[in-house]
């Protein structure tokens, strides 16, 4: 079956850094875009980042343009979020998707996989 492991969250401090990893198995990883999303306690799911199934086409979110990067390695079936100058508005737990059908993706819905997240907070 489809499982997408996220790992590298953790707590940083204001305009910190941290990378963001989701390992993708039971699929053909290079076939599909992927995504990040994140959700903060009391709020809905956001888009946060897309990429293209070759990398060519990428998205995000106005909330992290200019600070955070999508990239992909489809040998390592593995789509990465590097996060820098983060803020306290960044908490959240993140979350890596796989939507199929589609170029790249900016909303939640039809997403077809989700992985089980990972915490993301950052301090004042």
């Amino acid at each position: 079956q489809v499982q997408l492991v996220e790992s590298g969250g953790g707590l940083v401090q204001t305009g910190g850094s941290l990378r963001l990893s989701c390992a993708a198995s039971g699929v053909t990883f290079s076939s599909y875009p992927m995504g990040w999303f994140r959700q903060a306690p009391g709020k809905e799911r956001e888009f946060v980042a897309s990429i293209s199934w070759d990398g060519g086409s990428t998205r995000n979110a106005d909330s992290v343009k200019g600070r955070f990067t999508i990239s992909r390695d489809n040998a390592k079936n593995t789509v990465y979020l590097q996060m820098n100058s983060l803020k306290p508005e960044d908490t959240a737990v993140y979350y890596c998707a796989i939507k199929r059908g589609i170029v790249v993706f900016t909303r939640a819905l039809g997403v077809d996989y989700w992985g089980q997240g990972t915490q993301v907070s950052v301090a004042s």
